[in-house]
């Protein structure tokens, strides 16, 4: 949720620049936004347009950084994105009825952020707003935010580890997902016929309640082991993954059906 914002029903990418204290948004998903449109269909028209403003010598290109946002497929790549200012400016280079809309919208994102610095606590209220928004049920919504919580101590843990990178991150989550649920991430988000979406948000109470037991165990087994890099970090890892697996084990051989369940959320009717 940190690195996503709702404008209506569509996400838009970001990243909260601490020095800066400003927003850096996805172009592509800002552009997907204004016209409607599929992510390969606004990627070509944001290649076009920022040709054409290249030629007219507008400095809106070269305003434009790079940063790793998260793609569909889960991995970190590197994705352009402007300012919320700069913004302002992509709008008017893009006719669309959403422009006025989307400009009061990114008004709200950057008071919205200004009262969670003074109040993290803000934070998470919205994130029950918008889970609440989308129709999740009031046990679910409680169980994801403890996950959340869960989620940031694990990540701490990593830290104090020395593992910083966001690709082990990812390596590391992926190994976790994997010696709990017996699939991958990916393996995990196809099964669930899942793209864009995350897959913690598209868990049963159960899957979720076995994720946070994964991740709440290899808190504590980083605590007491201390692991140094890596490597150490992924035997943490494997470990709070095992002892979880074994728990989804044992449930599914009293109730003799898997907890893994192959529909999302929608499926569920909890949206």
């Amino acid at each position: 949720m940190s690195n996503i914002k709702l404008f209506d029903d569509a996400q838009i990418r970001v990243s909260w620049n601490a020095d800066e204290e400003d927003w850096y948004f996805s172009i592509v998903d800002v552009v997907a936004t204004l016209i409607n449109s599929d992510y390969q269909t606004a990627r070509n028209y944001w290649k076009v347009l920022k040709n054409r403003l290249n030629k007219e010598g507008s400095e809106l290109v070269t305003k434009c950084n790079r940063l790793k946002l998260a793609a569909t497929d889960g991995k970190m790549r590197q994705t352009d994105v402007l300012k919320t200012k700069d913004v302002l400016r992509l709008i008017q280079s893009i006719p669309s009825p959403k422009a006025e809309p989307f400009k009061l919208w990114l008004a709200q994102v950057g008071s919205e952020r200004l009262d969670e610095i003074e109040d993290p606590e803000k934070t998470f209220e919205r994130g029950i707003q918008y889970y609440r928004q989308k129709g999740y049920s009031e046990e679910w919504i409680k169980q994801r935010i403890t996950s959340i919580d869960i989620r940031r101590e694990l990540t701490d843990e990593f830290k104090t580890a020395g593992v910083t990178d966001s690709k082990d991150y990812a390596i590391l989550t992926n190994e976790l997902t994997r010696s709990w649920s017996g699939m991958s991430v990916k393996e995990y988000k196809e099964a669930k016929g899942l793209k864009k979406e995350g897959l913690r948000d598209n868990m049963s109470n159960l899957e979720l309640t076995l994720n946070m037991l994964a991740e709440a165990t290899t808190v504590e087994l980083c605590k007491a082991n201390k692991p140094v890099g890596f490597d150490e970090t992924l035997d943490n890892v494997r470990e709070g993954g095992t002892i979880a697996n074994d728990a989804r084990k044992k449930i599914e051989k009293k109730t003799r059906k898997s907890i893994i369940s192959n529909t999302n959320i929608k499926k569920l009717g909890n949206k």
